[in-house]
């Protein structure tokens, strides 16, 4: 046989495309071309592939080789076509027969030695062959348990190439993918262990219950960071779908852990505010990688030292957070990360930040001009606004012991659950997702309820925008009361979150 295909996946995101390899050989001078728009490290591909089938015992074509990857015009980035290209020219060469190949999808990097070596990004490979109507995948040994993930498809693993030759002649069999075990839940924080802050406490459940946005202000060491690495204990763990999705993003980014791939707990990610803008939102040369806000995607992005941050990170995340995606344009294609996140900002209130507010040296100007790279669109999109003040007492009596992570959760749960039941049929879980159009129309509240916001509005202390927020602040926190709708007191109540000032 003289020609041969094998196939593969591309990835544009966490979106999989099937890539068809082709292998021709034919007369002419010994050599191999690779075409269909590879990147300089599948370029090598070539080089890799020849050593790795050499050095595994089988014969080398002493002619003219030539790999085409279609589709031609789809950017090709990577090295996991490697056991894919050595399985189709094995298959051209007569070496292997090629009927095991068709339907059959291999992803896997290839040392020289023979090693099937582990790639990034293969659960949503396999996920995005199983929707092409595939029956197996072949995957590294070591990415057997991330593949294993996806049902509905045979996955392997093979830990040399010579293991999936003797697998194409059925003189073995490559070890399958286990069913996938509950592993244990990772272990959060409790918030039991955050001294006072009462008010704070307060706003972080809130967030919880309606997936709110929060910004925390406050002199250092009061608890801002506590409490912001105790909202994930909170939230609700992912479900079967969230977490397939938010696994994807790390598998991609690489981040995985081989003995529990599975992410069953909303993510906690909180970069430096020297992050660069490509590391925050998302970037690279070719094809982008995903940034620390799709790694925080179904989770908590914590900026600490918010104000610290410049201007053009910040202002990067305002599209992000009314669009829940990133969409990164290169020369090559336009590649979309998921990010719905929730977005937790802590800062402190002035630049020398002293532990007392009357101790602080810095000019009225000095503390606008820094609490100023917070703009006024930023802040227009965060919910709850909370001011937090120095512990005055660390000793807790024990008739006012702070109530436990599980405590809170379970009230947390319960007004998501009202939440869901009353979006379901619109496809929205939480308050927040809930568009402004639905709260004035549909789910209108009469205008003595409204009447406070309505003020605001025509003060110009709230924009719109703040407006609409405000109405599913309120429904947060009606479901945390247990109430059928908000009534005026709970408007009052998301306006004062709202109209808090940083200052």
């Amino acid at each position: 046989m003289a020609l041969a295909r094998a196939w593969s996946v591309a990835l544009l995101g966490i979106d999989g495309r099937l890539v068809e390899i082709e292998a021709d050989i034919g007369a002419g001078m010994p050599g191999t071309k690779l075409v269909g728009l590879p990147d300089p490290g599948l370029r090598e591909a070539k080089d890799r592939v020849r050593a790795a089938v050499r050095n595994s015992g089988q014969k080398w074509p002493e002619s003219a080789v030539t790999l085409g990857l279609s589709p031609a015009n789809l950017p090709k980035v990577g090295s996991g076509y490697d056991l894919g290209i050595a399985a189709a020219v094995l298959a051209a060469s007569g070496s292997v027969p090629a009927t095991k190949l068709s339907g059959t999808v291999l992803l896997g990097e290839l040392a020289l030695d023979g090693r099937v070596r582990p790639v990034r990004g293969v659960l949503p490979a396999v996920l995005a062959a199983r929707g092409a109507g595939y029956r197996r995948a072949v995957v590294a040994a070591d990415s057997l348990g991330e593949g294993g993930l996806v049902d509905g498809i045979e996955v392997f693993g093979a830990g040399r190439l010579l293991e999936v030759v003797e697998w194409l002649k059925d003189e073995r069999e490559l070890a399958p993918a286990e069913a996938p075990t509950d592993h244990e839940v990772a272990e959060v924080a409790d918030l039991a262990d955050v001294v006072g802050q009462p008010e704070a406490r307060w706003a972080l459940e809130v967030a919880a219950a309606g997936g709110h946005h929060l910004l925390m202000v406050g002199p250092p060491g009061v608890g801002k960071t506590m409490l912001a690495k105790r909202l994930p204990g909170l939230l609700p763990h992912l479900s079967d779908e969230e977490s397939l999705e938010v696994t994807a993003v790390h598998s991609v980014e690489g981040s995985l852990h081989a003995a529990s791939p599975l992410v069953r707990v909303p993510p906690f990610v909180a970069p430096h505010h020297s992050i660069s803008v490509a590391a925050l939102v998302g970037g690279g040369s070719g094809l982008a990688m995903p940034g620390a806000i799709s790694r925080a995607h179904r989770g908590v992005l914590f900026l600490d030292e918010a104000a610290e941050f410049s201007g053009e990170r910040l202002e990067a995340l305002r599209t992000v957070l009314e669009e829940c995606e990133v969409r990164i344009a290169r020369a090559r294609g336009v590649v979309r990360y998921p990010a719905s996140f929730q977005l937790v900002l802590a800062t402190n209130p002035c630049p020398c930040a002293p532990p007392r507010e009357t101790d602080c040296s810095c000019s009225p100007a000095a503390r606008r001009r820094y609490l100023g790279r917070l703009s006024g669109p930023l802040l227009d999109r965060i919910d709850l606004r909370v001011r937090m003040r120095p512990i005055t007492a660390m000793r807790v009596h024990d008739d006012a012991k702070p109530e436990s992570t599980e405590q809170v959760r379970s009230r947390v749960l319960r007004a998501r659950q009202r939440a869901a039941e009353r979006w379901a049929e619109h496809g929205w879980r939480t308050n927040a997702q809930v568009p402004g159009p639905m709260l004035r129309k549909e789910f209108k509240l009469p205008r003595r309820v409204t009447a406070l916001l309505d003020r605001g509005l025509d003060r110009g202390a709230i924009t719109a925008r703040g407006a609409d927020r405000c109405m599913r602040i309120a429904w947060t926190l009606a479901d945390l009361a247990d109430s059928q709708c908000p009534d005026a007191d709970h408007v009052a109540a998301a306006l004062e979150f709202r109209d808090r000032r940083a200052a």
